[in-house]
C-alpha cells in the first residue's frame, strides 16, 4: 500500500502539472552586439504601432509587444480593471468597445446610489470635476490665497512673474509672425504660398527682407499650411494659459461647488465620465486607447493589452493643474472599485495637500494596486539638486526613501534608436524616474470616433501600464510590488550616449544616468520574468 500511494501521488502531481500553463522556456532578449540604427523611414503602419516593435528585429526601441503575444498564445488570463485618472474617456469610441469597466453593483440611470459608495449612477467611473474644463496652475492658486509669509508663497509669486512674462513674450512673437504672414499674403495675392513664391517676391523694406529670408528657410522644410497649424496651436496654448492657467481672476472650481481644501466632503461631481464635452476628453481617451484599443482590426493603433483591460474612467485632470483632493479621491475610487492598475498621465511642481495624495498611494499599495505615472514634459532633471524642487505625484514625499513599492515613474522614448532616442521634452533623473517607454508620435483613439498621433510622457506611461496589465492578466498572483520589479528588471539596458532635455539645458550623457534602471520597457522580457517569478524561480 505504501508503494501504491507513492505512485498515486506521483501520478497526481503529473496530472496537476499538466493542468497548469507550461513553463516559458524562451530566453530573454539581450543586446549582444551594437545596434545599427534604422535608416529607412517607418512605413505608415509601423508609425501607427511602433511601440509594439522590437529593438533587435526592427531596430526600433519599441516594447516587443508582438513578440510577447507569441509567448502568451493559448494561456489562460483574467480581465484587469485599469483606472484612467485623467481628463475623461470617450467610452463610446468604437475602438474601445467591450473594453469599458461596468459597475455591476449600480443600476444605470435610476438616480440612486445602489452600491452606497457615495457616487450616484457611477456605472463606468466617476467625474470628480463635474463641468469644469479649465483651471489655474497650482502656484497661481497659492498666490490667490494671499501672502502668508511662507516660502511656498514666495516661490509661487516668483514662478508666476516668470511664467507670465515669458508667456507675454511668446504672445508678442506669435502675434508678430501672424501679422507678417498677413503682410506676405497681401503682397503675394494668395493665402497659401511657398518658399519659391517668397524667393521671387521683391520687398523694399530692409527689415522685411530679413524676415522673408527666415520664412523661406522655414517653408523649405514644411508647407505653409503646416506652418500656420503650428502658429494656431501656439496661439491656442498661449490664450489658454493667459485666460485660465495664469489668470488671477479666474476660478474654475466655482461651478463645482466644492472646497478643494476640505477633505471632509467627498461625494461631488457626476457620472459623465468624459466631462461636459467629449472634445475635452482628448487626452484621457488617447491614454485609454494606448492600453485598450482593439488590436489587429486595421484601424487606429493596437492597444498593448487590448483583450485583457477594462477601462475605468476617473476624471480628475482639467486643462490646468489638478487639485490634490481630486487626485487622492480618484485613486481611492479606482482602488475601491477593483482597479489593479492605475495610470496617471498628469503632474505639477507645486502641491498644497500632497499628504492626501501620499496617503492615497499608500492606500493603493495596501490594496495591491500598481500606479504608473508620467515623468513630465519639461526636459528637466528631477534629481534632488537637479534644479527642480519636486514633481507631483511622486512616491518619495521629498525624502530619500520611497513611501511604497507600488509606484512607477516613466520617461519617454522616440522611435529613433541612437543619440536622439530620448524625447527632448521628457523629464529624467536617476533618483525619480524608474524606466523609459515609447512616448513620441503615438497613434491612438481620440473623441468622437477619431484617432491622432500625440506625444508626451503622458503616452509613455500608458504604454508601460499596458505591459503591467498583461502581467497581471496572466500572472494574477504576482503582487503590485512584484509587477513593478518585473517591469524594471526585465527592461532592456541601453548602454549608449544620448541627448537629454531641450534648449539651453540639453545634456549629453549615458542613457544609464537618466533613470534608476537605465532600461527601456520590454514586454517580451517582462512575460518571461513574470513566468519565472510566479513559479518561485527567483
Amino acid at each position: 500500500m505504501k508503494f501504491r500511494s507513492l505512485y498515486l501521488s506521483a501520478a497526481l502531481a503529473l496530472f496537476l502539472a499538466g493542468c497548469g500553463a507550461p513553463r516559458i522556456t524562451a530566453d530573454p532578449i539581450t543586446i549582444a552586439t551594437p545596434i545599427t540604427a534604422k535608416k529607412a523611414d517607418l512605413t505608415e503602419t509601423q508609425k501607427e504601432r511602433w511601440s509594439d516593435l522590437d529593438l533587435l528585429t526592427d531596430t526600433v526601441p519599441g516594447m516587443s509587444v508582438d513578440r510577447a503575444y507569441e509567448l502568451l498564445k493559448d494561456r489562460k488570463s483574467n480581465k484587469v480593471v485599469v483606472g484612467i485618472v485623467d481628463s475623461g474617456v470617450d467610452i463610446e469610441h468604437p475602438d474601445l468597445a467591450g473594453r469599458i469597466w461596468t459597475n455591476t453593483k449600480e443600476i444605470a440611470g435610476n438616480g440612486i446610489d445602489d452600491d452606497k459608495n457615495g457616487y450616484i449612477d457611477d456605472v463606468h467611473g466617476w467625474n470628480f470635476l463635474g463641468d469644469i474644463e479649465h483651471e489655474n496652475l497650482e502656484f497661481v492658486r497659492i498666490m490667490k490665497k494671499g501672502d502668508d509669509g511662507s516660502e511656498m508663497y514666495k516661490e509661487a509669486r516668483a514662478e508666476y512673474e516668470k511664467e507670465y512674462n515669458e508667456m507675454m513674450a511668446e504672445k508678442q512673437k506669435i502675434d508678430f509672425l501672424s501679422n507678417i504672414d498677413k503682410t506676405f499674403q497681401e503682397k503675394l495675392g494668395k493665402t497659401e504660398y511657398t518658399a519659391e513664391d517668397l524667393q521671387k517676391l521683391k520687398v523694399d523694406e530692409a527689415d522685411l527682407e530679413g524676415v522673408k529670408q527666415n520664412l523661406i528657410r522655414i517653408l523649405s522644410n514644411m508647407s505653409h499650411a503646416d506652418f500656420m497649424e503650428r502658429i494656431d496651436g501656439a496661439k491656442e496654448h498661449i490664450n489658454s494659459t493667459l485666460d485660465y492657467h495664469l489668470n488671477l481672476k479666474f476660478d474654475g472650481r466655482e461651478i463645482l461647488g466644492d472646497n478643494a481644501d476640505d477633505w471632509s466632503t467627498k461625494s461631488y461631481g457626476n457620472n459623465q465620465v468624459w466631462g461636459p464635452e467629449k472634445e475635452g476628453a482628448l487626452h484621457g481617451t488617447h491614454v485609454a486607447g494606448i492600453i485598450a484599443q482593439i488590436r489587429g482590426n486595421g484601424i487606429g493603433g493596437d492597444g498593448v493589452a487590448s483583450d485583457y483591460a477594462e477601462i475605468m474612467s476617473v476624471r480628475a485632470v482639467p486643462d490646468g493643474d489638478e487639485y490634490d483632493k481630486d487626485v487622492a479621491l480618484a485613486i481611492r475610487y479606482a482602488v475601491d472599485n477593483g482597479a489593479k492598475v492605475i495610470n496617471g498621465s498628469f503632474g505639477k511642481y507645486y502641491s498644497t495637500h500632497s499628504d492626501w495624495v501620499y496617503d492615497a498611494i499608500k492606500y493603493a499599495a495596501e490594496k495591491d494596486v500598481l500606479i504608473v505615472c508620467a515623468a513630465g514634459n519639461d526636459g528637466m532633471n528631477l534629481n534632488k539638486g537637479g534644479g527642480v524642487v519636486a514633481r507631483y505625484p511622486n512616491d518619495t514625499a521629498n525624502s530619500d526613501t520611497e513611501i511604497s513599492d507600488n509606484f512607477l515613474c516613466i520617461g519617454a522614448l522616440t522611435p529613433e534608436y541612437g543619440p536622439d532616442m530620448v524625447a527632448r521634452f521628457s523629464n529624467y533623473g536617476k533618483e525619480e524616474v524608474d524606466i523609459f517607454s515609447p512616448g513620441v508620435e503615438i497613434y491612438a483613439t481620440t473623441p468622437n470616433d477619431s484617432y491622432r498621433f500625440l506625444q508626451g510622457t503622458s503616452m509613455a506611461s500608458p504604454n508601460a501600464a499596458g505591459v503591467a496589465v498583461l502581467i497581471r492578466a496572466f500572472y494574477p498572483k504576482l503582487t503590485a510590488s512584484q509587477v513593478k520589479k518585473v517591469i524594471m528588471q526585465s527592461g532592456l539596458p541601453i548602454n549608449i550616449t544620448v541627448n537629454a532635455g531641450g534648449g539651453e539645458d540639453a545634456i549629453e550623457t549615458s542613457f544609464s544616468n537618466l533613470s534608476q534602471t537605465g532600461r527601456i520597457v520590454n514586454a517580451y522580457n517582462a512575460i518571461i520574468l513574470a513566468d519565472k517569478m510566479s513559479r518561485g524561480k527567483m
